[in-house]
């Protein structure tokens, strides 16, 4: 099987450091093929192939020369009875780089191959340990940011994506092979079920399968976080606002107007999930060079931002320029926060946006609020149960999106009465599209993307 970074080779015993680089009590190398036994004899002390399966042995690692390289524990797995689903060797060495890279490398000279990225998982997914959204749900569980992610890769790994899948599958195939019944023996008059019928079961399915693709907004907040921008014209106290998020003195803080040139990054982490925080330069028509270019790179911000929190001066009140830049932004995802309430200020007009709070940022009065409002504009349809299945990537998304779009051809098919042969090719399209999640109809470039983003000895 061929992919775009590199050839798998599944007939080549292989081996990678299976632990994270650095200094530690134990690393483990991992050995996988044919030959992980043969290859762990030549250089282990003790008779490995007289080892029963699933037993750990202490002994010592020798190079070619004979020469003692550490002392280790290695774990024999004998058959499919491992990760991979092929006989596995581990040799548990002392942690540290240094000695971890010298135990690796007599295993390779011994015979073994470097392990590309992702390729004992590979292995794992080509033997039917695991199916593909499994393999993902590693990675997944590998890079978590919070809990909910880590309960999501966790909830992926143990198959409830999967079942959810194969559940749509087999609706589906049955009501294929109803219309095929239909076009194998038009003469026949089988019906075993009316149109009616039909239609009613494959839009209970779709239902179902637009609630799961609708659960990627709240899958993709929790394994990636957002990116949130704090807009408005110069000087209202974007940077006070920036270091009172953050609880820290992170922005230049000026009464001089158009300090902040460039966007300032930093990141907190708030009801479990990671939020880019963007300070942005003060939006204002600008004659000076740099300044119009980190106004430009605000309004850049300003697009790509998840939340807005467009920040407005209560000591001044809503002047033209905040009207204005208000009218360019999308009122759904923005949080107008009026600043300097310690300040005197007149009575605050009502902003027709997602939520407004008052707060001063130079006193740290009302932060609070602020957590509250994003934390309410980070659900769309409320938070997340432990039990609920949510897909957390893109690919999915797309594939999800697809066979929805194909049962919809044929509900309008059945509707205008298309012949069944037609209609059975577009439910095969979307039995396509849900396997592609799952790695039953999958393209050599889809895994090559996936695996290639795992680390090597995973």
């Amino acid at each position: 099987m061929k992919f775009v970074q590199q050839e798998y080779s599944l007939g080549e015993t292989i081996a990678a450091i299976a632990t994270p680089p650095g200094e530690g009590g134990v690393a483990i190398i991992r050995i996988s093929g044919e030959e992980s036994l043969a290859i762990a004899a030549k250089i282990f002390s003790g008779p490995v192939h007289t080892y029963p399966s699933h037993t750990a042995h202490f002994g010592y690692i020798r190079n070619t020369y004979g020469e003692r390289v550490d002392e280790v524990l290695v774990l024999v797995m004998k058959g499919n009875r491992s990760y991979t689903g092929e006989s596995t060797v581990e040799i548990h060495c002392h942690g540290g780089s240094l000695i971890t890279r010298r135990v690796l490398e007599t295993v390779l000279a011994a015979g073994a191959r470097a392990a590309l990225p992702g390729e004992f998982t590979f292995r794992a997914f080509y033997n039917g340990k695991m199916d593909l959204a499994q393999a993902e749900a590693v990675q997944a569980l590998i890079g978590a940011k919070n809990e909910k992610a880590l309960d999501i890769a966790e909830q992926h790994l143990q198959g409830s994506l999967s079942k959810k899948i194969t559940h749509f599958q087999k609706k589906l195939t049955h009501i294929c092979a109803i219309l095929e019944a239909w076009v194998d023996f038009p003469e026949e008059g089988l019906e075993f079920a009316t149109i009616e019928e039909i239609l009613d079961q494959l839009e209970k399915i779709q239902t179902e399968m637009k609630c799961l693709s609708s659960s990627f907004y709240n899958g993709k907040i929790i394994h990636e976080g957002i990116s949130l921008a704090l807009i408005g014209r110069p000087n209202v106290g974007k940077s006070s606002l920036m270091n009172a998020l953050l609880d820290k003195e992170r922005a230049i803080v000026s009464a001089t107007p158009g300090t902040t040139r460039d966007v300032l990054e930093d990141h907190i982490r708030l009801y479990g999930i990671h939020i880019k925080l963007s300070d942005t330069a003060g939006i204002r028509e600008a004659i000076e060079e740099v300044e119009q270019e980190g106004i430009r790179r605000s309004k850049i911000a300003l697009e790509e931002s998840d939340i807005i929190l467009l920040v407005l001066d209560a000591h001044a009140g809503f002047t033209q320029e905040d009207q204005e830049l208000l009218a360019s932004m999308p009122r759904e995802k923005t949080i107008a926060v009026w600043n300097k309430i310690d300040l005197p200020h007149e009575l605050l007009p009502s902003i027709s946006v997602r939520a407004t709070v008052s707060l001063s940022a130079k006193k740290q009065q009302g932060i609070d609020k602020v957590h509250a409002a994003i934390q309410e504009a980070l659900w769309t349809s409320g938070s997340l149960t432990k039990e609920e299945i949510v897909i957390t990537h893109i690919r999915h998304k797309e594939a999800l999106d697809n066979a929805i779009g194909a049962i919809e051809v044929v509900q309008n098919g059945l509707k205008q009465g298309t012949s069944p042969e037609f209609l059975t090719f577009d439910l095969r399209q979307s039995l396509q599209e849900l396997g592609k999640i799952i790695g039953t109809d999958v393209t050599d470039d889809i895994l090559s993307a996936i695996f290639s983003k795992f680390c090597i000895g995973k």
